[in-house]
């Protein structure tokens, strides 16, 4: 029998950044004639940086989960990170952006001054006083999703270099390749995503709203929210995926139809966030309004009718409620919440038909928060970062955890929007 006597191997390093570190280990080894070798081990060691708990510092007052929880919430966020640009897997991400909307909404209700400083201090990392932009490379769909803050920003503080950076993330948009009127989730394969057409198509929507070129921005915004239903909306109203016209390159499209097989509730739920924000910035007389129009009444009715009648919530894979491996997701659920509560506010669904379906699932989100033992509010049940997958067992089985960047995010803008009238009163 062998004896081993070699040196231990390296623990991996705190998870701070993207890094790799190449070991050489020696040792000795003898076997059964007592003959001694020396051993070498090559050892090459990765680190990636993921979605931080933040600030362990971070302290707030909070001993229960108020009533009222999407300002603690938002104040939670804020306190865990103090640097907003080192929450996440980089620096500069879509998740940024997606925040960045409902603190600035939050900043609408109350007129507190805390949630534009706090967008302020992390957009001015990425544009300098010229206006010129220092974001990540405009190459794939997410990168634009943060560009909304530029534009934004220059409508609540009027600084013209906030108005050029936006300018420069849309002359991108100019030469970013597209299949059938469908942006490309990344500029180097035709994949088409649900989650991109809102990482782009929220950009383009703030432009014409804040910045200019209105009927430029509005005419691609409405080609790829037209073309995605087209490929990914089902009968039901519900919304696939992904699509491709390369299926033999994706392992999970249906050769045939270059479909992926699942309705994942956080997917189309970032489709859902988009559309009655678009409605909104587009009048009844534009000529796509009545076709997506049909597109949002679709997909709402589809979204009530696939309410768990038990919580409240949707699941995960949003039609396969009944099967046992599935489970309520928080993160979708809170998107769902937004579209059907926008729409109900901008007159675009029924108030007697959907205010129902709005407050049950508001009230089963309260079930995923805790406070921990800083006196900040967590959220649990969600999963960080999820991808297209190739089956239903693919999607249930994503290790969740706490504070899951877009689960997070995603309860900020149920919250909020439920919460408004109150948040006005504090």
């Amino acid at each position: 029998m062998k004896k081993q006597i070699l040196l231990p191997l390296l623990l991996c390093a705190q998870i701070m950044g993207w890094a790799q570190e190449n070991v050489t280990l020696t040792g000795e080894t003898t076997d059964e004639h007592f003959v001694t070798r020396k051993v070498t081990q090559q050892l090459v060691t990765k680190t990636r940086r993921m979605t931080s708990q933040g600030d362990p510092q971070a302290i707030l007052t909070y001993k229960e989960v108020p009533g009222n929880w999407a300002v603690p919430l938002a104040e939670s966020l804020m306190k865990r990170y103090p640097d907003y640009r080192y929450a996440y897997w980089k620096d500069y991400t879509y998740v940024h952006g997606y925040a960045f909307e409902v603190l600035l909404r939050l900043y609408d209700l109350t007129g507190d001054k805390r949630y534009l400083n706090y967008v302020v201090s992390y957009i001015d990392h990425f544009v300098d006083e010229e206006g010129n932009y220092k974001g990540d490379a405009l190459t794939n769909l997410d990168n634009f999703m943060t560009g909304s803050a530029f534009c934004s920003l220059y409508y609540y503080t009027g600084q013209q270099k906030y108005k050029k950076a936006a300018l420069q993330i849309l002359k991108a948009v100019d030469d970013y390749p597209s299949s059938d009127g469908q942006f490309w989730h990344g500029n180097k394969s035709p994949n088409m995503w649900i989650d991109g057409v809102f990482m782009m198509q929220m950009f383009l929507t703030r432009c014409a709203q804040y910045v200019g070129n209105k009927d430029q921005c509005l005419e691609i915004a409405c080609r790829n929210v037209i073309a995605a239903a087209k490929h990914l909306q089902r009968e039901d109203g519900l919304l696939l995926h992904a699509w491709t016209t390369q299926p033999e390159k994706a392992k999970w499209a249906d050769l045939q139809t270059g479909l992926s097989p699942e309705v994942w509730s956080e997917g189309m739920g970032w489709y859902a966030l988009l559309l009655p924000e678009l409605l909104h910035v587009l009048t009844p007389v534009h000529p796509a309004y009545q076709q997506i129009y049909s597109i949002y009444q679709r997909m709402a009715q589809g979204i009530r009718q696939y309410q768990d009648t038990n919580t409240g919530g949707w699941y995960m894979v949003v039609d396969k409620g009944s099967n046992a491996m599935n489970y309520i997701d928080p993160s979708g659920t809170a998107m769902f919440i937004y579209s059907i509560q926008r729409g109900i506010d901008l007159n675009l669904l029924r108030r007697k038909d959907y205010a129902k379906v709005a407050q049950r699932g508001y009230e089963c989100l309260r079930d995923f928060i805790q406070v921990n033992k800083n006196g900040l509010l967590d959220v649990l049940g969600g999963c960080d970062g999820v991808g297209i997958k190739t089956d239903f067992i693919s999607y249930v089985t994503i290790p969740k955890m706490k504070n899951a960047k877009e689960t997070v995010i995603g309860m900020l803008w149920a919250g909020v929007i439920m919460e408004k009238n109150n948040i006005k009163k504090q």
